[in-house]
């Protein structure tokens, strides 16, 4: 059997994570958490516990302003608002753990590589070896109006994309074996001669430097990419040390391992962590009710602000009660068709589907007793040929204490799991 299933805990530092109106629930935590670092320390220490590679935060770092063109209704409902920065959390997080793997979701929108290099390769030279860095290109309007920019189309993204890497690489791999010295009898700290200058001069960037940090135990930040066009997929092909993806179901999930296993031609593609949400109960029912009350709480216009801002279209504009598939939008097609897709065949409106992403996004809720949960953990694992899975909770941090407690034990024994950390990097632990 190939190496165990790998789990990465799915974050946001926002009022919820993925499902609307969780920080209304009398058993969430998330708003104190917003304001006090020592219960996020808490809560990285419970994933530690839990043996998760992990932290993975994903970020929207400008509100929804899609829907009725205004912010309005993410504002009113805290639809990932206020989007605040995840990574100031990072050096706090890293000092309240020893093995966890912190991995941050930053936008090459606005910061020059160089800048991306200086902090990010900071933080994993303090942290041991364990930061990783979800490169994002920007998609979400809200961003580029937050920072006065004009959004660039989407192959054209990706262009800038790779020069960006470039230059990342060129930062990464300048301060060359046996260049540190630290002789402290001479006063000689570096070897010059084994520190390269970096001379840039591309279409997008100009880079004249030697490198702004030394290289950490895992050499450079692990990298996330989560594209899923033909020109993302050949993007993380070049960069990615782990693809990031949210499919609606099995059948979507094996598809795009398919598709990526022939992107990648010759070469081995990169490892594939799915997004899932797990819902609890002691039993399938009350898993169920749980899920239910959820849906229950979503305002349709805090759903609606969400989905626009995603995909990018006004949805107030568009009949609500039509099925799916007979919409005629500007939005991604694939993604709708994905949509569309996981409703299992049933004849879903926009208004419905519109509730289920506000739910969850568009990942997959694994719902019922902690050894269903393992169960269709391990199944999709086994039948897809995923590297592991990233998973999102509902209420925190008790979802998050819940499925360390109690599912994680019964994957352990099923020896699908590790029982101890076999590495001390985010590398180490992760891509094993």
């Amino acid at each position: 059997m190939r190496g165990g299933m790998h789990l990465i805990g799915f974050l946001i530092n926002s009022p919820i994570n993925h499902t609307i109106l969780t920080w209304a629930d009398p058993g969430d935590q998330r708003l104190e958490a917003m304001g006090d670092l020592k219960r996020w320390q808490s809560l990285a220490r419970t994933y530690e516990r839990g043996l998760f590679d992990g932290l993975f935060f994903a970020d929207t770092p400008g509100v929804f302003d899609r829907y009725k063109e205004r912010s309005d209704e993410a504002v009113r409902y805290g639809v990932c608002w206020p989007p605040h920065d995840p990574v100031v959390l990072l050096s706090a997080l890293a000092a309240a753990t020893d093995r966890l793997g912190l991995a941050v979701t930053l936008s090459i929108s606005a910061i020059h590589p160089y800048q991306a290099v200086r902090s990010l390769s900071t933080l994993d030279y303090m942290s041991g070896g364990r930061i990783g860095w979800n490169i994002v290109t920007g998609h979400l309007r809200g961003e580029h109006r937050a920072l006065g920019l004009n959004q660039l189309d989407h192959d054209q993204r990706y262009d800038r994309a790779d020069e960006y890497m470039e230059v990342c690489h060129a930062l990464w791999s300048g301060v060359r074996e046996g260049a540190l010295k630290v002789d402290k009898a001479s006063g000689v700290y570096a070897d010059p001669a084994k520190v390269d200058i970096i001379r840039h001069e591309g279409k997008y960037f100009r880079c004249h430097t030697v490198p702004p940090a030394l290289p950490s135990r895992q050499g450079h930040p692990v990298l996330f990419q989560a594209g899923s066009s033909g020109r993302g997929q050949r993007f993380a092909q070049k960069h990615a040390d782990v693809v990031f993806s949210i499919q609606p179901h099995m059948t979507g999930m094996k598809t795009f391992m398919q598709e990526l296993r022939a992107a990648s031609g010759t070469g081995a593609p990169p490892k594939v962590t799915f997004g899932v949400q797990p819902v609890l109960g002691s039993s399938e029912a009350e898993a169920k009710r749980r899920l239910d009350d959820f849906a229950s709480r979503i305002p349709l216009d805090a759903a609606l602000s969400r989905l626009s801002g995603s995909l990018g279209v006004d949805f107030s504009q568009v009949e609500l009660d039509l099925p799916l598939e007979e919409q005629q939008t500007q939005a991604s097609q694939g993604l709708m068709k994905a949509m569309s897709a996981s409703f299992e065949n049933r004849r879903f409106t926009l208004r419905e589907a519109a509730v289920r992403w506000g739910l969850a996004v568009g990942m997959p809720q694994l719902v019922g007793t902690p050894e269903q949960v393992a169960d269709q953990l391990e199944r999709i694992w086994r039948e897809t040929g995923c590297h592991g899975f990233n998973v999102t909770p509902t209420i925190t941090p008790s979802s998050i204490e819940e499925f360390v407690d109690q599912v994680i034990p019964i994957l352990q024994k099923r020896g699908v799991f590790r029982t101890e950390y076999g590495g001390k990097t985010f590398r180490e632990n992760l891509l094993s």
